[in-house]
C-alpha cells in the first residue's frame, strides 16, 4: 500500500503541494496558540496579573478561534479538490479488482503521509510565530514580561492530532462517493460531472447558511458595551456563510457565470463563448477555484470594513468611553490588523494552491482541444476569458458575505445597517484577488498548453 500512496502523491505534485501547504499552515496555527494558551496556564497567577487587559488566554482564544477555523478550512478545501482529482486513478484500481475498503484506506494512506511530511517544518514554524506573538503582545502591554512560552510538546502533539483528524475526516467523505459504487460506474462518473449538485449537500449548505444567519442576529443586537463579541459573532458569521458558499458552490457558481456569462460572450465572441461554456458545464470546477477567491475577499473585506466603522464610530463619539472605545484602541486594532494578515495569508495560499492545481490539470483537455484545430493563443485567450470570469465570480459572492456580516457589525455599533466603506481598501481587496487569479491561472496555463498533443490525450505523459 506504501508504494501505491507515494506513486499517487508523484502523480499529481501540484494538487498534494497544495494540500501540504495548507495542513502546513493549519499544524502551525493550531500549535502557535496551544502554545500560548501553555504559557498561560504554566505562569504563575501573580505573574499573569502584571499586565492588564483580558489576560494572554482570552486574547489568544478569540484570536485563535477564527484563524484556526479558517486554517481548517482550507485544509478541507484543498484535500477534498486534491482528492477529487483522483477520480480517474481509484476507479481504475476499483476495475482491477480494489475492494472499496482498499481505495479508502488508500486515501488515508495519502493523508497520514502527507500531514506527517509537513508535521516538524509546521511544529517549527507554529513555535516561532508564538514567540513572535508573544514577545509583540509583551511590548504592547498585552502580556506580563515574566511570561514565556514552555517547552512542551503537548501543543504540537494536539496539532497533528487535531490536524490528523480533520484531514481523515475530509479525506472520508471525499472518497466516500468514488468508494460506494461499482467499478464500472466509478470509472464513467471520474470522466464526467454531475450536472446537479446532490441534495445532502444542498442540505448541508442550507443548514451552514440557516447557522451564518443567526450569528448575524446575533451580532446585529449586541447591547452597546459588547461591540467585540459583536464583532467576533460577524467574522464567525463571514466563515459560516462562506461554507455554506463551498457546500452550494456549483449551483451558485453556475448560475452567477450564466449571468456574467452573456457579457463576456459579447465582449469575446470566441473566447468568451468558449470560456463561458467550459465555466458552466464544469461547474464543481468553477466552485473549487471560485471558493478560495470568496474565501480572500469575503474575509478581507469584513475585516477590513468591520476595523473602518468601529473607527468611525469612536470618532463620532468623540472618544469619550463610548460602545466602540474597546474595538478602536491601538492594541485592538493592532490585533485585528495582526489577524486580518494570518487570514490573508491563508486565504492566499487557497487561492494559488487551487488555481494553480485546476489550471494544471487539464492538460489532456487543452491537447484535444488543440488536436481539433484550436491553436495556443486561442487557448490562452480562452483562458484569459475564464479567468476574468472566475474572479468576477469569486468577487461577487465574497463581497456578498462580507456585506452581510459587516452590516451586522455596524447595525451593533451605530444603529445603522449600512457601514462606511473604506473604498480605497475594498479597491485594494478586489484588486489583490484579480492579481492572484490572472497570473495563477495564465502562467500555469502557458506551460499546461504546451507539450505534444497526442501523446497527452493517449495518456503518455502527464
Amino acid at each position: 500500500m506504501f508504494p501505491l500512496v507515494l506513486g499517487q502523491l508523484r502523480q499529481r505534485p501540484a494538487a498534494f503541494a497544495g494540500t501540504a501547504v495548507a495542513l502546513l499552515l493549519a499544524i502551525a496555527a493550531v500549535t502557535l496558540f496551544g502554545s500560548l494558551f501553555a504559557a498561560d496556564l504554566a505562569t504563575p497567577e501573580a505573574v499573569r496579573k502584571a499586565a492588564a487587559g483580558p489576560g494572554l488566554m482570552v486574547i489568544a482564544g478569540a484570536f485563535g478561534e477564527i484563524a484556526v477555523l479558517v486554517a481548517f478550512f482550507v485544509v478541507v478545501n484543498a484535500l477534498g479538490f486534491a482528492l477529487r482529482q483522483q477520480h480517474r486513478e481509484l476507479a481504475l484500481l476499483r476495475t482491477v479488482a480494489a475492494t472499496p475498503r482498499q481505495t479508502r484506506r488508500l486515501v488515508r494512506g495519502e493523508v497520514l503521509v502527507t500531514v506527517l511530511l509537513v508535521s516538524v517544518p509546521g511544529w517549527a514554524l507554529g513555535a516561532v510565530a508564538a514567540r513572535w506573538f508573544l514577545a509583540a503582545l509583551q511590548r504592547r502591554g498585552m502580556a506580563a514580561p515574566g511570561v514565556r512560552v514552555p517547552g512542551t510538546p503537548v501543543p504540537m502533539l494536539v496539532a497533528l492530532g487535531v490536524v490528523l483528524l480533520v484531514g481523515l475526516a475530509a479525506a472520508a467523505v471525499a472518497a466516500r462517493r468514488i468508494s460506494r459504487i461499482a467499478p464500472a460506474a466509478a470509472l464513467t462518473a471520474s470522466s464526467t460531472e454531475h450536472a446537479r449538485t446532490g441534495v445532502l449537500r444542498l442540505l448541508a449548505g442550507a443548514g451552514a447558511l440557516a447557522g451564518g444567519v443567526l450569528l448575524l442576529r446575533l451580532s446585529a443586537t449586541r447591547p452597546a458595551d459588547q461591540v467585540d463579541k459583536a464583532g467576533q459573532a460577524a467574522l464567525l458569521a463571514s466563515l459560516v456563510l462562506l461554507v455554506a458558499v463551498a457546500l452550494v458552490g456549483p449551483f451558485a457558481a453556475r448560475v452567477l457565470a450564466a449571468v456574467l456569462g452573456g457579457p463576456l460572450r459579447v465582449l469575446a465572441p470566441g473566447a468568451g463563448w468558449l470560456a463561458d461554456a467550459n465555466l458552466r458545464g464544469y461547474a464543481r470546477r468553477l466552485s473549487s477555484a471560485v471558493v478560495p477567491v470568496a474565501l480572500l475577499v469575503g474575509l478581507s473585506g469584513t475585516m477590513s470594513i468591520m476595523t473602518f466603522t468601529a473607527g468611525r464610530a469612536a470618532a463620532a463619539a468623540g472618544g469619550t468611553g463610548s460602545s466602540a472605545s474597546s474595538v478602536t484602541s491601538a492594541n485592538d486594532i493592532w490585533l485585528r490588523q495582526a489577524e486580518l494578515g494570518m487570514l490573508v495569508c491563508f486565504a492566499t495560499v487557497s487561492v494559488v494552491n487551487t488555481l494553480v492545481a485546476v489550471t494544471a490539470d487539464r492538460r489532456r483537455e487543452f491537447a484535444l482541444l488543440r488536436l481539433v484545430g484550436a491553436t495556443r493563443p486561442q487557448l490562452l485567450r480562452m483562458l484569459s476569458a475564464e479567468a476574468v470570469l472566475t474572479t468576477a465570480v469569486g468577487v461577487l459572492l465574497g463581497a456578498t458575505v462580507a456585506g452581510a456580516a459587516t452590516s451586522a457589525f455596524s447595525a451593533a455599533v451605530t444603529g445603522s445597517a449600512v457601514p462606511p466603506l473604506p473604498v480605497a481598501t475594498c479597491g485594494w481587496i478586489v484588486a489583490g484577488a484579480a492579481a492572484l487569479v490572472l497570473p495563477g491561472i495564465l502562467v500555469t496555463g502557458r506551460w499546461a498548453v504546451g507539450g505534444p498533443a497526442a501523446e497527452l490525450v493517449g495518456g503518455g505523459r502527464d
